[in-house]
């Protein structure tokens, strides 16, 4: 069985990490899908998000990373994807989550949404907070993986 768990991952945080590792065990084959959203100016480019995944899934033989754009649901039908992983944080998260997997599973009767709580100690973590504490120099160590703190670093450079 293929999942995907979808995002854009603008940087891969640990609570990223965390949602990875568990949904890998529950799937043959899980597809890390980057999200190039044209409408969006990320920090990171698709191919820059998807080099950094890559290297942080390397010993994890059964995750792969491809980049996507469009529909989630047509990239699970072109990866043969019958699964859409989901992270939840709060109460927020699943009211929006819940929509989007009910819309999915409409589009496309194949595919069923499968969502993990994020471990407590990544509760409060998104993408958008590691950018906050990076733009005002902040320790960045318990958010994302090592060699990503210094990828942020040099973007907030640029």
């Amino acid at each position: 069985m293929t999942g995907i768990y979808p995002g854009s991952f603008d940087p891969i945080t640990l609570g990223h990490m965390d949602i990875i590792k568990r949904s890998s065990k529950t799937v043959d084959r899980l597809i890390v899908g980057v999200l190039n959203n044209q409408g969006k100016t990320p920090m990171f480019t698709a191919e820059e998000r998807v080099a950094m995944i890559r290297e942080a899934v390397k010993d994890m033989p059964n995750v792969e990373v491809r980049s996507f754009e469009g529909l989630l649901v047509d990239f699970a039908r072109s990866m043969g994807a019958s699964i859409i992983v989901r992270g939840l944080r709060a109460i927020t998260d699943f009211e929006y989550e819940l929509q989007m997997s009910q819309t999915n599973r409409i589009m496309n009767k194949d595919v069923d949404t499968i969502f993990f709580t994020t471990s407590l100690e990544y509760s409060y973590l998104s993408s958008s907070v590691v950018k906050e504490v990076a733009m005002f120099d902040g320790d960045l160590t318990q958010f994302v993986p090592p060699f990503v703190i210094e990828k942020v670093r040099a973007k907030l450079k640029k």
